[in-house]
This record gives structure tokens, sequence and C-alpha cells, in this order.
């Protein structure tokens, strides 16, 4: 019979007190109620750890390297304590025929149970010749752990959309997980690579209460990608004003001004970088000065300069300044008082007139 979590911890020592402890924190961290808590208290509980293989396609291991950098929870503690990692080709001891067993034995054995993480995509040109693991196209090695798994989470842009593996030309055909597996649920987390916590949070959740998080059109967790980065920007302030950074290093710069003339694609970007943040929550690219690139987005790679202007937005602090907005409003207000004046005058004629009969 497999551990559950809880017996995981308990063997290696954890009081109680700190095992709820770790459920509140973590329901707080996916912006969860109080309530929440105790219901994951009791699943993590009662719950047999979950199997996950972790599959690699094209790409450059960034998401892995985010991964083990999460603070809230530990990385450590999702792949040791909360799920059974039984397959990464990057982080597993097992090598050759060993390892590509486990696969088999994982489909084989935990039909429907296992969870299916995918970092990086196919490619399809040359009948996938052009990403092979263990003298096998990953194409296939895809399609047969995918056949029987629970779900599939799509790590990062280059699983969730194809990322620069797919950007024009595409010689390789690489393209997103999705566009290959059709008959499963997937779960994109998007971003190059995703906010740490954000991918160890996903894991939780779905490991804890055997479900999918609630997912948005695109396939995104709400609970992460609901908001644009531009929404809860510390510089919104200054883009609002219309007060924006013109040139790097300028006095606008040094002063923390908006950085949507510099090409920040913050207002067309799902993410949660302005509220988790990077690193432990320390900071994030804004903050560090440079604009976002929108590496989240759909295609971002074929989107142009990443320092264009997004000349298609029109909102206020955007497409004009404060001193338009300063003159629109000034026009409003001023036929305003014509129109007022021009009722009066008409008023006042009318009660002459009618004082004249």
């Amino acid at each position: 019979m497999r551990e559950t979590f809880y017996d995981v911890l308990r063997r290696q020592g954890v009081t109680r007190r700190s095992f709820l402890k770790f459920c509140s924190l973590t329901a707080a961290a996916m912006g969860m109620g109080p309530s929440m808590a105790s219901k994951m208290a009791h699943a993590l509980e009662t719950k047999p750890r979950t199997p996950v293989l972790w599959l690699h396609g094209l790409e450059c291991t960034c998401c892995s390297e985010a991964f083990i950098r999460s603070a809230h929870p530990l990385a450590k503690d999702v792949i040791l304590s909360m799920i059974s990692l039984d397959y990464d080709d990057t982080i597993m001891a097992a090598a050759g025929h060993q390892a590509e067993a486990i696969i088999e034995e994982i489909v084989r054995d935990y039909k429907g149970e296992y969870i299916l993480a995918c970092e990086g995509n196919p490619p399809l040109n040359e009948d996938g010749m052009y990403c092979i693991i263990a003298g096998k196209p990953y194409l296939d090695q895809l399609r047969f752990a995918a056949q029987d798994c629970k779900a599939i989470i799509s790590w990062g842009s280059c699983a969730s959309w194809g990322c620069v593996q797919a950007a024009r030309p595409n010689p390789t055909q690489a393209v997103p997980i999705h566009k290959v597996i059709t008959d499963k649920p997937i779960v994109k987390v998007p971003g190059c690579p995703p906010i740490p916590e954000v991918m160890t949070a996903v894991v939780t959740y779905m490991a804890t209460f055997g479900q999918l998080p609630d997912l948005d059109r695109q396939g995104r967790p709400k609970m992460f990608y609901s908001q644009r980065i531009h929404d809860k920007c510390y510089r919104r302030p200054h883009f609002d004003a219309g007060q924006f950074v013109e040139a790097w290093d300028d006095e606008g710069a040094r002063k923390g001004y908006c950085l949507y003339k510099m090409g920040c694609k913050g207002p067309t970007t799902y993410n949660a970088c302005s509220t988790v943040r990077w690193n432990g929550g320390l900071s994030f690219p804004i903050q560090s000065g440079h604009g976002c690139i929108g590496c989240s987005e759909d295609g971002f790679w074929d989107n142009g300069s990443f320092y264009d202007r997004l000349t298609n937005i029109h909102q206020f602090g955007v497409e004009a300044n404060a001193d338009d907005v300063g003159l629109a409003a000034a026009g409003v207000v001023g036929a305003g008082v014509a129109v007022h004046a021009g009722i009066s005058a008409v008023k006042r004629l009318t009660e002459k007139g009618g004082q004249d009969k």
C-alpha cells in the first residue's frame, strides 16, 4: 500500500502542529480560504501519494531549474513527500533501460491514477526524429505515457504554446502538447520559465484534491493567470498618471516610472509575477528595471521586438498622456458649461416671453 503524504511526514519526525501549519500556508499561497486548510489536511492524511512521470522534450530545462527553487512549499517537500516522482530524466538516479522501464511500470500498474508532467514540446517533422529519448522519438514516448494518465501538466511556454522551438520558421515543426494529445485534460502553466511557487502550487492542488484547478478558456489555472501583470504592478500609478520611462536610465527610470514605452508587455500578459514574484517573493523583471516580455503568452517569440511599444492598446494613461487626458476632461467640462448656459438662456427667454404676454 502506498504511503500518504502525512505518513511520510510523520516518518520524518514532523509534528502534527507543523503539518497543520503547512496546510494553512499552502492553502493561503493558492488563494484559498481558511476552511480549505482542514480539507487539505484531511486529503493529505488519507490519500496515497500521486505517481508522477515528468518527461522532457525540446526545451532548455528552465522549468526544472525554476521548480527546484520553490520556497512555498519547498520543492523537496513536494518531490519527496507529497507526490511520488517516479520518472524525471534530469534528476533521477536511474539511467538507461532501468529508467525507461519505470514508465512502462507506472503506465501498467497505475492506469488512470498518475499525472504526466511535460516539459518541452515534441517535434513532428521527420516523424519526430529531432528529439530522441532512449533511442526513440520523444513523440512516441509522449503518446505512450499519455495513454492512461489521469491528467497532463504542460510546464512552461514550450509545452503550453510552443515557445522558441515553434517560432517562425519552425523547421522541426515543434508543437505544444495539446496539439498531439487531444483526449486528456491538460493544465497549462506557461512562462519561460513559470514562477516556481506557481508550479509547486499546481502540483500540490492536484495531488491534494485529485482534480484540476479551475482553468480559464486557454487551460491556465485561474488562481495564477486570471489577472494581467499590469493590474497589480507597483508602477501602475505612474502608468495612470502618464509618467513613462522614455530612455534607459533617464530620470523617469530612476524614479521608477512606467516601462510601457520601453516595450513592457505587462498590459497584455496574464501571470502572477507582480503578486507572487520570484526568488521567494523578492522581485520580478519589472521591479529590476526591465519591461515584461510577455513570456507566458502564446506566440510571444513571434510578436515582434520585446522593446516595441504596443500601439494597439487604447486606455487611460497609454495612448493619451496626463496632459491629453486633462485637456479632454476640460473639453468635456467646457461643453457641459456651454450646454448649461444655452439651456439657461432659452429658459430665460421663455420666461420673459410669458411675462410679456
